[in-house]
């Protein structure tokens, strides 16, 4: 048995570990099965999609599937580091997807809002 004294994240540990025999090890059990990644929509792929910039949590979803948008309009007001930032439409068109609720957290680059 080998002792090791470790420090993580300030705190110092005493650990004892024990070598055990390649031979003398029980098998590993298998590894879970991974789910797929869930495909991307289909809508995202069709016109512009508005992707998130930032890690965040969604505030409000401002729009619907259907209507019409400016460029500069307000699409969606995603919250991140304490701090509200609205996610403006980047073209004039027509909602085709609102991929996000309120409530939904979102990593930098999720699809928002699909416009055409």
């Amino acid at each position: 048995m080998k002792h090791f004294h470790i420090t993580v994240n300030g705190a110092a540990y005493d650990v004892q570990v024990e070598e055990v025999d390649a031979g003398a090890a029980p098998a590993a059990a298998p590894a879970a099965p991974v789910a797929p990644a869930a495909p991307a929509p289909a809508a995202a792929a069709a016109g512009t999609a508005v992707n998130s910039p930032m890690p965040g949590t969604i505030v409000s979803v401002d729009v619907a599937a259907g209507d019409t948008v400016k460029a500069g309009d307000v699409l969606i007001v995603l919250e991140a580091m304490k701090m509200e930032n609205e996610i403006k439409a980047p073209t004039d068109g027509k909602v085709t997807a609102v991929h996000v609720r309120k409530g939904d957290s979102v990593e930098s680059g999720t699809p928002l809002v699909s416009i055409q």
